[in-house]
């Protein structure tokens, strides 16, 4: 828990962290049709997963000025992954998304400075 208090959230971390979650509702949304005429998902589950996750994508984005949003965009990370078992494509999309969430963080401190050297 330590860890999670000296987390510092820079203005970079912010820009870059709501440009992938910003992304990845709009691919999450998209989920949702493909789901539902492709992979033959139930509507009203495809409904609820992809456009579920699209929200919980913005919520995530807009809670960035604080740890826990960054806690709340790696929980949206794994839920992307997650939803390839409804459209197998998103296993790929949502591991190239986490890379991203990943590298905007770790890309961000260090050209802010943040991290120890």
């Amino acid at each position: 828990m330590g860890s999670l208090l000296s987390f510092q959230v820079t203005p970079g971390m912010r820009r870059l962290g709501s440009s992938v979650l910003g992304m990845e509702a709009i691919v999450a949304a998209l989920v949702t049709p493909v789901a539902i005429s492709v992979g033959g998902v139930a509507p009203a589950l495809a409904v609820t997963v992809g456009i579920g996750l699209a929200v919980l994508c913005v919520v995530a984005a807009g809670l960035l000025k604080r740890p826990a949003g960054y806690i709340m965009g790696s929980v949206v990370q794994v839920l992307a992954i997650c939803t390839g078992f409804m459209v197998s494509a998103m296993f790929f999309l949502g591991a190239l998304f986490t890379a991203l969430w990943i590298t905007a963080i770790f890309v961000a401190r260090r050209v802010e400075g943040v991290t120890s050297r």
